[in-house]
């Protein structure tokens, strides 16, 4: 791309000689931002410093001692993309990611960005894309991935004349071809030694009457997984260990809770990944992503009848997009109990709360006052979206209190930033469950 080789290989075989049309432009000394830090990413960040590129990255979920070993900088995501000169993405592509290039991404690079997508092609918004290579935002683009695959053969960011396209090549080499054969090979080996399985479609079969006694219990834990992933502020990434307790009456021989910390896991990776986790892989994939994690039980006397009180996901050593998720310890601290078979968040922080956890939820930390209520009611309500429910708690009367609503669909933008307007709103957060 930056030297114009698919443009230049054109021209000349069309006869032409244009050899001041097409000067590119030089890699060394510039910056290349990693959106995606994973195996991919952190491989491009390797050979992008032997070519003489400074190189930045973004991953909230990127080991920071990785991103060192490789003598990369870890930044938050707009810091990130206004700093680069070259962006090249390997995020999968989930809800979260879905578009994350847009209009407003792009207003915020570095005018003459050049990107690189070779990661899936739903995570640019194409429209938007061509218009900034129409102003020269970005400067060019190459593009090995779309989103809809072939592309229309009228596709306007296809036929751009700043755009190297290729039909979804990555992994189209018959090295790569015989390496996936091999790989395939070595997991069925691995998985038949009784090794832990990177790939495994099916989990071992789990007793059904445990199952049936469980299964509240394990969308608990995956919900407060996804829930304390999304507390962590961009940027700052999980460091410490992701502590999991339980709350039981029940003697430690009689509840395994191998299918739970599994859930845990698959609640934290899977909504920033496109792995899949299962009880069979759970620990491999938390051990690939540098997850560290700890499960602590509590004898509770009560009854045995009930498999668990309580579960707690601890999160240490990182940074929080909501403060008052931070307990006293300093750590993000979610707690949740099912209640009549329906999964419920109970503790945020260091305050109680009773949330159901199912939609999106906004939680809102405010001066405990008269018509909150109404006021944030009365922006969701005048433009359409819909509340599922709605709590308060707090500590002490016309002191601090933190308002949760469940919405059926997400605000846009400007209805939470007109939410985070309201004077007696100190800090809040959007989640998506």
């Amino acid at each position: 791309m930056s030297r114009n080789v698919a443009a230049a290989d054109a021209s000349l075989k069309a006869g032409k000689w244009q050899r001041n049309k097409y000067v590119g432009v030089s890699l060394v000394g510039k910056t290349l931002a990693v959106m995606g830090f994973g195996k991919v990413g952190s491989e491009v960040a390797r050979r992008a410093k032997g070519l003489g590129l400074h190189v930045v990255a973004h991953d909230p979920y990127a080991p920071v001692d990785r991103a060192r070993a490789v003598g990369v900088e870890l930044l938050p995501f707009d810091d990130a993309i206004s700093t680069a000169d070259f962006i090249s993405l390997h995020m999968p592509l989930t809800p979260t990611t879905n578009k994350l290039f847009n209009e407003e991404t792009f207003a915020k690079v570095k005018k003459g960005v050049r990107i690189v997508n070779v990661a899936r092609g739903g995570v640019i918004d194409e429209e938007a894309l061509v218009r900034a290579l129409d102003d020269g935002t970005v400067a060019q683009a190459a593009l090995d991935v779309f989103t809809e695959e072939p592309p229309p053969r009228d596709s306007r960011l296809v036929q751009h004349e700043n755009v190297t396209v290729t039909p979804h090549l990555g992994a189209s080499t018959m090295e790569a071809q015989e390496g996936v054969a091999i790989e395939i090979a070595q997991a069925v080996i691995g998985a038949l030694k009784g090794e832990l399985a990177a790939t495994a479609v099916n989990a071992p079969m789990v007793p059904s009457e445990v199952l049936s006694e469980l299964s509240p219990y394990v969308t608990l834990a995956e919900k407060l997984g996804r829930l304390a992933v999304q507390l962590v502020s961009g940027g700052s990434g999980i460091k410490g260990v992701v502590k999991v307790v339980y709350t039981s009456s029940r003697d430690p021989d009689d509840l395994d809770t191998r299918l739970l910390r599994a859930m845990v896991i698959k609640g934290i990776v899977e909504p920033i990944s496109s792995v899949f986790v299962n009880i069979v892989n759970a620990d491999y994939v938390s051990k690939q992503r540098g997850l560290r994690l700890s499960e602590e039980r509590i004898f509770l006397d009560g009854s045995p009848e009930i498999p668990l009180h309580s579960i707690q996901i601890h999160l240490a050593n990182v940074e929080a997009r909501f403060a008052s998720a931070l307990s006293d310890a300093g750590d993000i601290r979610v707690e949740g109990r099912v209640k009549d078979g329906i999964p419920r968040l109970t503790m945020v922080g260091s305050l109680s709360v009773d949330v159901s956890l199912e939609g999106n939820v906004i939680l809102c930390r405010q001066v405990d006052q008269p018509g909150m209520i109404g006021r944030v009611g009365s922006i969701l309500g005048g433009k359409n979206v819909n509340v599922s429910f709605m709590s308060v708690a707090r500590n002490a009367p016309r002191k601090q209190a933190i308002m949760a609503i469940g919405v059926d669909e997400e605000p846009e933008k400007e209805t939470l930033q007109m939410i985070g307007e309201i004077p007696a709103i100190e800090e809040f957060v959007f989640l998506k469950l």
